[in-house]
This record gives C-alpha cells, sequence and structure tokens, in this order.
C-alpha cells in the first residue's frame, strides 16, 4: 500500500494493470537498453552520452529506485538538485527511462570517489555538453579531495573521556563536533569519527598541560578564522597569478586545459602549507623569545662569572612556554631561550664598554 508522501502523478489509480498506461510504462528490469558502466581512469575521455535511451527501456520510480540501490526519495533529490533529468509524462504516469538509470549509477560512482553533489553536477553538466571527464574529473580530484596525509580514526565517548581528564563533558562534546573535531558515526550515539588525529592530540596536550577545554574551543574557533583568512589569501594569489589564464575565458576550460591544471594544483598545493609552516615557525621563536626575555628581566645586570648558577624562571612562564611548544620542547627550548639571553646580554655589554672607550677616547 503506497503512503500520502507519494506524489500523485506517479501513484493515483488503482494498482491494476488496466489502470496503467500502456505496456511501455511497466518495469522491464532485463530491457535496459543503457548499461550502466563504470567510469574509466582520470586521464582517459569517456564518449558522449547516449541521445536517446531505447524506448522499452521504461520504468516507475519504484523500479529505478530497486535497479539503481537507491531510494525513491533520493530520486526525486537529485531531480530538485538538477542532477537527474525529470521524468516523461505519458498520461497519469512519470516514466523513467534507462539514461535515468545510468545516470544514476554515474552519481553513485562519483559518490564513491568521495565527490560531492555540487561537484558532480558540474561533472555530469560537461558530461551532458559532450565534453570528456577525464580532466576535469583530475581538476576536481585535486581540489575537492583531501589536503593532509591524515587519516580519520574512531574512538568511543569512554575513550575520549578518559582521553581529557576522566570527566564527562558533554559541552566539550558538542563544541567539537559543531566544530568538526568530532563526526558522529551514524546509529551508534557512543562512536565518533576524528577527521584530524592531530588536532584531537593536540587538544587533550593543551587540557592536560591545564589549559580548560571552553578555552581550547574558543581558541580554536579564533585560529579557524584566521587561517580561513590566510587561505583566501593565499587562493587569491594564486588565482591572480597562476589560475587566470583557465578561468578568464567565456567558455569553460578545454579538457587539455584541465589537465594542465589540474597538475598545477598538485604542485602548488603543499605550497601554502609549507608558507604557513616556516612562517608560524618564525613567529613562535621571535614571540615566545621576547615573552622569555620580559620575565627573566632584560634590563637586569650582566652577571659575568666563569662558573654556572641557576636561573630562576616563574613558574607561569614556564607554564607559557610549554603551552607554545608543548611539553616534549620545554627544557630544549628554555636551554636555549637562556644561553640567547646570556649572549645577547654580553653583546649589549660589550657594545656598551666599547662606546664608553671611544667617548674617553675623544674626551679633551
Amino acid at each position: 500500500m503506497r503512503t500520502m508522501n507519494d506524489k500523485p502523478a506517479e501513484t493515483t489509480g488503482a494498482p491494476t494493470a488496466a489502470a496503467r498506461p500502456p505496456a511501455t510504462a511497466t518495469p522491464q528490469a532485463t530491457a535496459v537498453s543503457a548499461p550502466t558502466t563504470a567510469l574509466p581512469p582520470v586521464g582517459t575521455r569517456l564518449p558522449a552520452p547516449t541521445s536517446t535511451p531505447s524506448p522499452a527501456s521504461t520504468y516507475r520510480i519504484e523500479d529505478l529506485a530497486h535497479l539503481s540501490g537507491t531510494t525513491v526519495r533520493t530520486i526525486r533529490a537529485y531531480q530538485d538538485k538538477g542532477l537527474l533529468p525529470r521524468p516523461e509524462r505519458r498520461g497519469r504516469a512519470n516514466v523513467y527511462s534507462g539514461a535515468h538509470l545510468q545516470r544514476l549509477h554515474q552519481i553513485a560512482d562519483l559518490l564513491d570517489r568521495g565527490y560531492t553533489l555540487a561537484s558532480i553536477k558540474e561533472l555530469l553538466e560537461a558530461w551532458d555538453a559532450g565534453r570528456g571527464l577525464g580532466g576535469v574529473l583530475g581538476l576536481v580530484a585535486e581540489v575537492d579531495g583531501p589536503w593532509t596525509d591524515e587519516e580519520a580514526v574512531r574512538i568511543t565517548r569512554s575513550e575520549l573521556v578518559e582521553r581529557f581528564g576522566g570527566v564527562p563533558d558533554e559541552a566539550a562534546v558538542t563544541d567539537a563536533v559543531e566544530l568538526g573535531v568530532l563526526e558522529p558515526v551514524p546509529g551508534d550515539g557512543d562512536l565518533f569519527l576524528v577527521p584530524s588525529p592531530q588536532e584531537l592530540a593536540v587538544a587533550a596536550e593543551l587540557h592536560a598541560a591545564g589549559v580548560p577545554l571552553s578555552a581550547i574551543t574558543g581558541h580554536l574557533r579564533e585560529l579557524r578564522g584566521q587561517i580561513e583568512h590566510i587561505a583566501a589569501r593565499f587562493l587569491d594569489f594564486t588565482t591572480e597569478h597562476v589560475f587566470a589564464r583557465y578561468l578568464s575565458g567565456l567558455q569553460p576550460p578545454s579538457e587539455a586545459e584541465t589537465v594542465e591544471a589540474a597538475a598545477l594544483v598538485r604542485r602548488l598545493r603543499p605550497l601554502a602549507q609549507q608558507s604557513v609552516d616556516a612562517e608560524l615557525a618564525r613567529a613562535m621563536r621571535s614571540l615566545a623569545t621576547r615573552h622569555l626575555r620580559q620575565h627573566l628581566g632584560a634590563d637586569a645586570p650582566v652577571q659575568r662569572t666563569s662558573e654556572s648558577f641557576p636561573v630562576q624562571i616563574p613558574a607561569s612562564t614556564i607554564q607559557a612556554v610549554e603551552r607554545l611548544v608543548g611539553p616534549e620542547h620545554l627544557q630544549a627550548f628554555i636551554t636555549a631561550a637562556v644561553e640567547r639571553e646570556v649572549q645577547t646580554r654580553t653583546l649589549d655589554s660589550l657594545t656598551a664598554s666599547a662606546q664608553n672607550m671611544s667617548e674617553l677616547d675623544q674626551s679633551p
């Protein structure tokens, strides 16, 4: 018995043979004239789509959903998004053809490759225009694919609690889900997907060092906004100086141009992270050293001695440095910073002494 949610155009009338349109509207699962084929490897040119499927390959929406391995609701959603052509109207029924079945298999194949529905729509529009998909697929794969070598892992709620001090904090979990640090696994309320294990590890280390979870999520929100600004600047920069020649024309880029653009994306993609890593390391060293000098007292007189002596560092300074460089690098950083401070004071002292001697030499 059909539900009230089905569209009248597809379900009205008693389900009898007399009430249905001519025989061409009945399901014929064995008469598919447009066989489904998997897309060839990236870089090859696909043949142009067939213009007119065989009239014998006609289906109701329920049969199309069954043959394609999807649902009626999904098929209608694809139509609303422009991914699937509207069916042919025959009498009081909507009739789908073998071309619809082929398109559904193409969509499923691209989804399995990791493409988003928006990207799939662009690819299928190129397919419908008779253009090869090899270059387009390669370009979309470079842009829309993962930009990191990290592999997602799964973590249970109990493991998460244990990793963050053993005290449950549902507000923190909600914030992490909102930020995409955790992704709930459908059907299991106690299991999460961690897209970036490294990001979760950083949060765990900060929390172990005494940073509240609310402060960590707030910092991540602020940091993400700044990083997105940097990414936008880098994208604008490369678009203006590198990719403008592929985007400035009135016609979409050719297959050869998309293949060339994909190769450029593959070469330039690591440069953004390398640039940010280098500049972040420089800024962290400069600011952390300045912060340490302020707490050590840069204006204090230099103690000249050939023997080593202990340096008292406030606990707040140690904690601040630990948050900046991590506990595993704390000792090495403080040692290097103290040595640099001693050298700086020595140079300042020598410079002052030389200046005083120069003034004495010039005195009458």
